[in-house]
Order: C-alpha cells, then sequence, then structure tokens
C-alpha cells in the first residue's frame, strides 16, 4: 500500500490535473508553449479513469494534487520549462534568420 501511494504521488508530481485548458484543443492544434499541457491531459485521463474505478481513490488523487510540495513542485516545473522553451524558439527564430540570409540569399 505504501508503494502504490509513492507511485501515486510520483505520478501526481509529473502529471498534474489542474490546468483548465486540458479539453480545450487538440494536441496538434496548439502553439508550440501548449506542449506543457500535455501531462496534464494525460494525468486528466488517469484521474477520470481512477475516479470511474473507485471514487475514493479518485479524491486521494485530487486531494494530493493539491498538497502545497506538489504544486510548489509543478509550478517549479512549469516556470523552468516555460523559459526552455522560449530560449528553443528564439533559437529556432535565430536559425531560420540564418537559412534566409545566409543559405537562400533574400
Amino acid at each position: 500500500m505504501v508503494q502504490s501511494r509513492a507511485l501515486v504521488i510520483a505520478l501526481i508530481l509529473l502529471l498534474s490535473t489542474t490546468l483548465p485548458e486540458v479539453h480545450s484543443k487538440s494536441v496538434f492544434e496548439r502553439d508550440r508553449r501548449d506542449w506543457l499541457v500535455v501531462p496534464d491531459a494525460i494525468a486528466a485521463y488517469i484521474y477520470e479513469a481512477v475516479n470511474k474505478m473507485s471514487p475514493k481513490v479518485g479524491q486521494f488523487l485530487v486531494d494530493a494534487a493539491q498538497t502545497p510540495a506538489v504544486v510548489v513542485t509543478r509550478n517549479f516545473l512549469i516556470r523552468e520549462t516555460t523559459k526552455l522553451s522560449i530560449l528553443a524558439e528564439q533559437l529556432m527564430e535565430k536559425i531560420k534568420n540564418l537559412w534566409y540570409t545566409k543559405v537562400l540569399g533574400y
């Protein structure tokens, strides 16, 4: 039982269910930064499946997702991943500009 609780908490850390836009768009219709929502979508599907089988365990998942440690960790991961995503976008723009100016001669 302790191992399964640890596994559930680890899943909650990785796949939180707090963003409301999980069901708003298809994964392929999103902007580049919206890929950060994918783990939340996975967590929502896991929660829905678990909640259908056992509402008590579903409530445990909700309670575990709202603990301060999980929220702080999730916010940190989102903040840092967003920074990396922005840097990757800037790098792609620089590569595209180099391609157009140096290689294609535009």
